[in-house]
């Protein structure tokens, strides 16, 4: 069967239009900017093959200038999608720079010689895919399906016959210059961008997917107010710490917080406020930690956070910071002063579950409390002990 080039380019150019529109149906309005880049990557690929198509029209320079113009800026986009999925974009200062420069060039170059045009304009576009193509390598957030691998072996296969493309056309006949021409090159890559159109897709699909799932899960462990870790997001990462602590030997500081008086100022204030009260303190926690540390909001107007690898002196320091920087700056936000009564409990040999350390914490919270708030008690084997 005798393989016409042009039907080829034409449902290259139809294909990508048609995922074009049918992805924002598919993933609805409400998605990442990840998401979104990839969509608009795609869409600008599809404008660069109708820009191919319209070059054996009439204008073959500007069409085509156009074309390598928005191939340019469809890997970008690609590029700034992975950045969003994988956590980093390697390369994009030059993938940038070829937006601009790759259709300038071919531009400016293809006024005086189509041979120079041939050459600039596929090294350029192999370049801005290869640049791609090495962004799906070492994420810095890790995925849990192979899609990457799918989109670097697209983007490596595309670069290839667009090197091909370009060495022929330089080095051999003038011929592949035009795309329209039915070498075997040519064919080869309107055959290829649209398998690649498939796989790209699937790729893309799979990662949003991937994306939502992870969202859903940081909902799950995430409190809606604050942003902090929920008990149950709190719990997980708190029993990786104690059982890390158990094993190497490490100290480890648990500090239970609750709020003075909330209830009251619901009550004085309004749930409005008693809310931005919370956000506040919620703040105040990150703020006043150290990294690797770990915060959450236990329910209500209760707070836990476990200072890792610190002994009980090390709570003291801590406690005074927040307490000044509380009453300093609730005074200032909402009108009024806030304080918190706090627990401590340091892990012990005899301590065997997290479960126990938060039982001593939150003993030591209570006799804080029933001594008159405001102050921190620190736990010695079930007695407290009044530090503040």
């Amino acid at each position: 069967m005798q393989l016409d080039i042009l039907t080829l380019l034409v449902m290259t150019a139809v294909n990508l239009l048609m995922v074009s529109a049918a992805l924002p149906v598919i993933m609805g309005p409400r998605i990442s900017v990840a998401a979104r880049c990839a969509q608009l990557s795609l869409l600008a690929q599809s404008i660069a093959w109708w820009a191919v198509i319209a070059a054996g029209h009439g204008y073959e320079l500007v069409m085509m200038t156009l074309a390598v113009g928005f191939t340019c800026i469809s890997q970008w986009l690609m590029l700034r999608a992975l950045g969003g999925w994988l956590g980093h974009r390697p390369g994009e200062r030059w993938l940038r720079a070829l937006v601009v420069l790759a259709p300038l060039g071919y531009l400016i170059g293809g006024s005086f010689n189509g041979v120079f045009r041939s050459g600039w304009g596929n090294a350029c576009v192999a370049l801005a895919m290869l640049i791609v193509a090495r962004g799906t390598l070492m994420p810095l957030r890790q995925s849990t399906r192979p899609w990457r691998w799918l989109l670097f072996g697209c983007m490596l296969v595309m670069a290839g016959l667009v090197v091909a493309r370009g060495v022929m056309g330089t080095f051999f006949s003038e011929s592949y210059l035009s795309f329209q021409t039915p070498q075997a090159v040519n064919l080869a890559m309107a055959a290829g961008a649209n398998l690649s159109l498939v796989l790209v897709t699937v790729a893309i699909l799979v990662a949003w997917r991937e994306e939502a799932e992870g969202k859903l899960r940081t909902m799950a462990m995430t409190d809606g107010l604050t942003g902090l870790f929920n008990r149950r997001g709190w719990t997980d990462r708190a029993e990786a710490m104690f059982a890390n602590a158990q094993r190497y030997q490490q100290p480890l500081t648990m500090i239970m917080l609750d709020l003075d008086h909330f209830k009251r100022i619901n009550d004085t204030h309004g749930h409005e406020v008693g809310d931005q009260a919370l956000k506040l303190f919620a703040r105040l926690l990150r703020e006043t930690r150290r990294t690797g540390d770990l915060v959450g909001r236990l329910g209500g107007e209760e707070f836990c956070i476990v200072l890792s690898n610190t002994h009980k002196s090390a709570s003291t320091g801590f406690d005074q910071r927040l307490r000044g920087r509380l009453r300093e700056v609730a005074h200032k936000e909402l009108g009024f002063t806030m304080d918190f009564s706090a627990g401590v409990a340091v892990l012990k040999d005899g301590d065997a579950t997290l479960a126990g350390l938060l039982a001593r914490a939150d003993l030591a919270l209570y006799q804080a409390k029933n001594s008159g708030r405001g102050r921190m008690v620190m736990s010695e084997g079930g007695l407290g002990a009044t530090v503040i």
